[in-house]
């Protein structure tokens, strides 16, 4: 079976589905290769195709990234039934000047020296691609897909209920 999916080179709108979700699942490829996820909150969006997370300089995660750039990012907010995957490339790097830019004071229960402390690292993803699903999760739409599947003996289509599609980065 083909994939329909649409893509899009639509950055922004990727962007918008992960704003408010703080929380994503890192995976990265250890030296046995093979793959590691972990959560990681995320600091700010950058609507240019960054995305930052603080990290300890001596994390296993930094040694992965500098072996393999490759990583993925898994968003998910239930709540509004959306569903995120970010592919890029990782960097991990001491910039002190990014790294005031990036505070905030709750940051200071991972770090409690503060901004100052010399074993913050930034890690920089930058997206390649991504893809999202969201899928409107209130009554009358699960409603309206049940009905439609039962009169047309059909499963929902993408376009009827849900949004899909692949985001592309030029």
């Amino acid at each position: 079976m083909a994939d329909q999916t649409p893509v899009t080179n639509d950055l922004a709108k990727l962007i918008e589905k992960i704003k408010d979700v703080h929380i994503a699942m890192l995976t990265t490829s250890d030296e046995e290769h093979h793959l590691r996820s972990r959560p990681m909150g995320t600091i700010k969006p950058d609507t240019s195709g960054s995305l930052y997370f603080f990290t300890d300089k001596n994390s296993a995660k930094v040694y992965e990234v500098k072996k393999d750039q490759q990583v993925n990012l898994a968003y998910s907010n239930t709540d509004d039934s959306i569903y995120v995957s970010v592919s890029g490339s990782a960097k991990a790097y001491r910039d002190q000047k990014k790294i005031n830019e990036l505070w905030s004071e709750p940051m200071r229960a991972w770090f409690p020296k503060g901004k100052e402390d010399e074993s913050i690292y930034i890690l920089e993803v930058t997206i390649e691609k991504g893809e999202y699903w969201e899928s409107p999760g209130n009554i009358i739409t699960q409603a309206y897909a049940y009905v439609r599947a039962l009169a047309t003996g059909e499963r929902t289509k993408t376009d009827d209920v849900n949004q899909h599609a692949k985001v592309e980065v030029k």
